[in-house]
């Protein structure tokens, strides 16, 4: 008996360490199971739950305005800023006409090309008719009717082909032809989407504004409805999309401010977007007791110019005017307040309008010349040189040169424009009569490093600062060169390159008895909370004494009283100023017909009130080439009109 219970006991000993083993067999399995879905996919089965259980939203911040005064008048004026504008979209299953409907939508929202587009669907018709002539008549009434083949075509010798009939409409019907098949195509793209009559939803417009909704609406059309949103708004047509730059859309289709001010300030101006995080139920409602988080959006702060508006708006249709009376390639305008930096306008031609910024022919466009695109000066590049012989004593207004109409240069042979021969001159006179051959005489009698010390310290070949998208430094790198001739052509503009605006500084400069001032574009900056930060203005060094800068004033007088620059000239004012007529560089070399005309100056000299920099590229109109005939009227006009705004009394 005993062995046979010792035999049960072994038996059910192996029974129970089998069951002991299977338990925490068990119980392994779970806890790695566990340790999986708890720890090693936690975040994936968080995130899940969160989908299902979870209420996220993110805040949008509003985006900064951007204002500009007038002269003495507190008042801030928008000239960026945010309206609601509606995305309009219809369901055309609740729409009956779809070519009536379209047509109505199309004339509420002051599409172009309606009445054309029924022109349009009229000689379809006619045509599918048979009734060819009464078409061909419809085309002729507009002006867009092409040329019609003939019936005995003369015969080409050469290739024995027919000669095509000479189109004989001018550019201008041709682009207005081109506009009216464009507005009936979109009209016709409409009325085919509406008519998608088991389609719940068809975009119709973008970007309306709530007048032109409101107008949609009165209509009372079935089917049509919209969502309103913020969009940027620049409401002072002409104020000019150079300096503003605009709000487009990154890859993520979110607002993002390209070029301008809307480029360079794009943090400040958007602000930070917030997020509430709650927990909800299946039915997405906030659950009181839940968890949850605010993360408040802050809003965008605001910039106030130093852009005055009347001015802007101003000088900027004058530049446009001037641009297409020389018909030039195009022009661009800087005007800065001489003891502060302010820059008081800065505009270009072309220019677009921010609000349809999609419609530019070339992204070119939106490059501010005034800062982005470096030219050869010419010689509005001469006072340059001048200032550094007046400063270190090499000269005076009245030295003497004897000018033989050309210099030897290292290998080079330099001489005058129009190879003129002006024999023996003052340097007031050289001044005046631009001759190169005595700012190359100036430069060596200056010393090499000491005249490239000076261009250096008139801002030439740095950033000047400004807070503006996309500046260029230009280049004068030529004048650490070896040889001599980098520092002599340099004398009277050439080899090196620079912008408008560092011309408009050192003129300023100048004119602020030798002290170069940092550009300055933004007067303020209003924080959402309240906090404002005014920005005050920065001498950036004395580049010239006072008394040379009075004395190169006077000489700059002569120039517009004697010189080139009488068309620059206002009656009644001294005004002080250059021209410069510079070939453009084409391929390697300079071109014979293509030349940049400028004028540079200031005024009135006693009391400097502006510098400015007029620049005209490629000017065709009549054989005009010469700045004297281009840009220096057109700065002659500007200053008469800056004088009179800002009431300054004439002083001669």
């Amino acid at each position: 008996m005993v062995p046979l219970r010792e035999k049960d006991g072994g038996i059910n000993g192996r029974r129970l360490r089998a069951l002991r083993f299977v338990v925490f067999l068990g119980f392994g399995i779970v806890w790695i199971r566990l340790f999986l879905l708890q720890v090693v996919s936690a975040q994936f089965y968080q995130d899940l739950a969160a989908g299902q259980y979870s209420i996220y939203q993110e805040l949008i911040p509003e985006r900064g305005s951007i204002l500009a005064h007038d002269f003495d008048d507190v008042t801030a004026y928008e000239v960026a800023t945010n309206e609601p504008r509606a995305q309009v979209y219809a369901d055309p299953r609740k729409m009956t006409d779809a070519v009536e409907t379209g047509r109505r939508i199309a004339r509420a929202l002051a599409w172009e090309g309606v009445d054309d587009h029924d022109r349009a669907s009229l000689i379809t018709n006619l045509e599918a008719q048979g009734k060819h002539d009464d078409a061909e008549a419809l085309r002729v009434m507009d002006g867009c009717a092409a040329p019609a083949p003939t019936t005995d075509p003369e015969i080409d010798p050469i290739t024995g082909q027919p000669v095509p009939a000479i189109d004989t409409r001018t550019p201008e019907q041709l682009d207005t032809c081109a506009k009216r098949e464009e507005e009936t195509a979109k009209i016709g793209d409409l009325i085919a989407r509406l008519s998608k009559h088991d389609d719940p939803y068809e975009p119709v417009a973008r970007d309306v504004s709530t007048e032109v909704l409101d107008r949609l609406l009165a209509l009372d059309i079935p089917g049509i409805a919209y969502v309103l949103k913020d969009a940027r708004s620049y409401p002072e047509k002409g104020f000019g999309g150079h300096v503003l730059g605009f709000v487009g859309r990154n890859d993520a289709d979110k607002p993002i401010g390209q070029y301008g001010l809307e480029g360079y300030f794009e943090e400040f101006l958007a602000g930070r977007p917030g997020e509430i995080a709650a927990q909800g139920d299946s039915s997405k409602s906030w659950i009181g007791v839940g968890d949850r988080a605010y993360t408040p959006a802050i809003d965008g702060g605001s910039l106030v110019l130093t852009i005055d508006r009347t001015v802007q708006y101003t000088v900027c249709k004058m530049l446009r005017d001037g641009v297409a009376q020389y018909d030039a390639d195009s022009g661009v305008l800087v005007i800065v307040e001489p003891s502060t930096g302010n820059i008081l306008a800065m505009c270009g031609a072309p220019d677009f309008d921010p609000n349809t910024y999609s419609e530019v022919e070339s992204i070119s466009t939106y490059n501010n010349q005034a800062i982005f695109t470096p030219y050869e000066p010419g010689s509005i590049f001469k006072p340059v040189t001048i200032a550094a012989g007046l400063d270190t004593g090499a000269i005076t207004p009245s030295s003497t040169f004897e000018d033989p109409g050309f210099v030897n240069v290292d290998d080079r042979t330099i001489k005058n424009a129009a190879e003129k021969v002006h024999g023996l001159v003052s340097m007031t006179e050289a001044l005046e009569e631009s001759i190169n051959t005595a700012m190359v005489w100036t430069m060596r009698r200056t010393g090499r490093d000491a005249f490239t010390e000076y261009v250096k310290n008139f801002g030439f070949g740095t950033l000047s600062g400004i807070q503006l998208n996309s500046e260029s430094p230009g280049t004068v790198a030529s004048l650490d060169e070896y040889g001599e001739v980098y520092a002599a052509t340099a004398s009277f503009g050439q080899g090196i390159t620079t912008t408008p605006l560092q011309i408009a500084m050192a003129y300023a400069a100048i004119a602020n008895g030798g002290a170069l001032m940092q550009p300055r574009i933004i007067d303020e900056m209003r924080y959402a909370d309240g906090t404002v930060d005014k920005l005050l203005p920065k001498k950036v060094r004395q580049v010239i004494q006072g008394k040379t800068a009075v004395t190169l004033s006077g000489m700059m007088v002569s120039v517009v009283e004697n010189g080139h620059g009488k068309r620059a000239g206002v009656p009644g004012y001294w005004i002080a100023g250059k021209t410069g007529t510079a070939q453009i560089a084409q391929g390697g070399s300079y071109s014979e017909t293509a030349f940049n005309g400028s004028f540079a100056g200031f005024g009135p000299v006693d009391n400097p009130v502006f510098s400015m920099i007029v620049k005209i590229e490629n000017p065709k109109s009549d054989h005009i080439l010469y700045a004297e005939s281009t840009a220096a009227p057109i700065f002659g006009q500007i200053a008469k009109f800056l004088l009179e705004y800002y009431r300054i009394a004439p002083t001669r």
